[in-house]
């Protein structure tokens, strides 16, 4: 007696070139901007890419408007709050870190919700009393801040597990998804009712499991063009067993593609079907793309290792004398290499940019070839930070 078994497909091979073209083209930087200008465009790259993450650190400026500032010509940081404040069309929670996500992902976003709502564990213990005034008081009020929350008598405040009561409940509904942020003023959030910030006809049908990892797989190779499974599965709760599951029916339904890359044996990659004639399309080294240290391209740094040849690491939480680039070096991709790492500061009181340490990679080949590309992408990056100098190119 024979059986059959559903054929295994074909794996392609993809060269390193190659694979690095599919991957910047897939997170829009290569070629010409993919995404449109100011903030239609703004919207179209959180779209695209999925998310983009929030950082607190202001040294240039954050990187939730730097990395879209990287792929959308015309980029103010006004464009982003207006789609959270004003359109709607983006919302704060969390994919591997804090994040803007597109709101027409908001359903995907209610399997963590509802998992903190029947009491997966948080940072804090669950404190039900201070939940209702939070609560009530914004019900009543409107949106408030952490600001607008008084401590307790005695309290004293220190690092984040010193949190006044307020602020720890705050955070926790909002986890829970019984409130949202509404708005950021300065980089303050202000929280609202779920009912008075989600707009009407959003989409809140709960997915099955099998529905998110689909959902997530797909944003994931839409976004990075290749990634291997535990690249897909990047600081999130997904069982590999499960993952694979629905990596093996996405292979069998033609909807996604095996490959194997140049310089990375035995690691397999997944891509989505079809989208390699994309990736060829895309041309020309062009300019020089100055990169957040939380880029989408950048945050997984062993990837980027594998892929690029790159090692990176933000030394912000590095010991002073331990920094080898410095305090917040940013990535320079030129075409498909990382051609060097500057250390910049926008000193917003003196309206200069200042490149305090830079360093060239060995694959950029001869500085000297890159250093025009180099300067003029500083001096768009200076305008973008509020600087009208710039300082310190003699370093290049």
């Amino acid at each position: 007696m024979t059986t059959s078994k559903t054929p295994r497909p074909v794996r392609n091979s993809l060269g390193t070139a190659e694979a690095r073209r599919r991957v910047l083209s897939a997170q829009g930087l290569l070629g010409a901007p993919r995404f449109g200008e100011g903030k239609a465009g703004a919207l179209a790259a959180i779209e695209h890419l999925g998310y983009v993450q929030i950082d607190t650190i202001s040294v240039v400026e954050r990187e939730h408007h730097h990395t879209l500032w990287a792929r959308v010509p015309g980029y103010l940081p006004a464009h982003l709050r207006e789609l959270q404040a004003r359109d709607r069309k983006v919302f704060e929670y969390w994919s591997h870190a804090a994040a803007y996500l597109p709101l027409r992902d908001y359903r995907f976003a209610l399997r963590r919700m509802e998992a903190y709502a029947r009491g997966r564990r948080h940072w804090f213990r669950r404190d039900d009393r201070t939940h209702r005034y939070v609560l009530d008081r914004i019900r009543a009020e409107g949106p408030l801040r952490v600001r607008d929350f008084e401590a307790p008598a005695g309290h004293r405040g220190g690092s984040w597990f010193e949190w006044k009561p307020a602020k720890k409940a705050l955070e926790q509904l909002f986890w829970c998804g019984e409130l949202m942020v509404r708005e950021r003023r300065g980089f303050e959030k202000v929280f609202d009712l779920r009912a008075r910030v989600l707009p009407a006809g959003t989409d809140t049908r709960l997915p099955s499991e099998e529905e998110f990892l689909r959902h997530h797989i797909t944003a994931v190779l839409r976004a990075q063009g290749l990634a291997a499974a535990r690249e897909i599965a990047y600081q999130r709760a997904i069982e590999a067993a499960r993952l694979g599951k629905v990596l093996r029916e996405m292979l069998a339904a033609g909807e996604a593609e095996e490959f194997e890359v140049e310089g990375a044996p035995g690691e397999t990659y997944y891509g989505l079907k079809g989208f390699t004639a994309a990736a060829g399309r895309a041309a020309g080294a062009g300019g020089v793309r100055i990169l957040s240290p939380f880029d989408n391209l950048v945050i997984q740094r062993k990837r980027l290792a594998r892929l690029f040849g790159y090692e990176y690491q933000v030394e912000c939480y590095v010991p002073e004398p331990k920094r080898k680039f410095g305090y917040f070096c940013l990535p320079l991709v030129r075409g498909t290499a990382f051609i060097g790492r500057v250390d910049a500061k926008a000193d917003r009181a003196a309206g200069l940019l200042r490149v305090e340490r830079f360093h060239w990679e060995k694959e950029a080949g001869p500085a000297g070839r890159h250093r025009p590309a180099v300067k003029a992408a500083l001096e768009r990056f200076a305008v973008f930070n509020g600087c009208g100098g710039l300082r310190g190119l003699s370093k290049l």
